[in-house]
């Protein structure tokens, strides 16, 4: 009874045994080595990360932040601009002629592009000592009108040529009667010296300062055909 309790005792090592007689061992070692080599793989993927490159719209001076005698007797606020998730993001955006869109991974805006047209139109408006003030939504204060849109393309398009596509339209709301006043729509495809990113956003940055000033320019003759100064 007590040499048949051992044979069975003795089972389980046998069989134990016999698995590792016929690879076993090889199959662990397998894994293992698997395993090795993935985390080899990850820590060189990590090591090899390129890093980030960051890009911004040149910003004029405020030349004349203060009103100018002929300025109109109207006080502008900037609202947000809307867009689609990929302008409200920093990663600067590409397409091609197929209009299949990305983004790339390392190069980037400092800001949103809305935020970064925004703060063009901000300036530019104030600049021009035609209002009697120009002062952002956000800051909280209050004003005659309010000028806010949504921007449709600020992108890089691939093909035979690479250009940059700006498109975004403005309108303006009187904040009595909350009417919609004046819009104005701007598309342009600037040609791109180059085909490296710098070389697009310098063309991206020289679209949007051209969409910036034909709006404040439809918008002075706007206030100058509807205004008493």
């Amino acid at each position: 009874m007590n040499r048949g309790n051992r044979r069975n005792q003795r089972r389980p090592v046998g069989s134990l045994h016999s698995f590792l007689e016929r690879g076993g061992l090889t199959i662990l070692g397998k894994t293992a080595i698997c395993i090795l080599a993935l985390a080899v793989e990850f820590s060189v993927g990590c090591g090899s990360a390129r890093p980030s490159k960051y890009y911004q719209l040149t910003v004029p001076g405020e030349q004349a932040a203060a009103a100018g005698p002929n300025s109109y007797p109207v006080s502008l606020m900037i609202g947000s601009l809307t867009a689609s998730h990929l302008y409200r993001e920093d990663r600067i955006v590409y397409s091609s002629d197929a209009e299949q869109m990305g983004a790339y991974d390392s190069q980037r805006w400092a800001e949103p592009p809305t935020e970064m047209l925004e703060q063009l139109l901000l300036r530019q408006l104030r600049a021009s000592g035609h209002y009697q003030s120009v002062s952002s939504l956000r800051s909280g204060a209050r004003g005659d009108f309010l000028l806010r849109g949504h921007l449709y393309d600020f992108k890089e398009i691939s093909g035979k040529t690479v250009i940059a596509k700006v498109s975004f339209e403005l309108e303006l709301q009187d904040t009595k009667t909350g009417s919609t006043v004046w819009t104005h729509f701007y598309s342009r495809e600037e040609p791109v010296n180059g085909r490296d990113v710098p070389a697009v956003v310098a063309a991206l940055d020289r679209n949007a300062h051209s969409g910036v000033a034909a709006a404040a320019a439809s918008l002075d003759e706007y206030f100058s055909a509807h205004s008493s100064k």
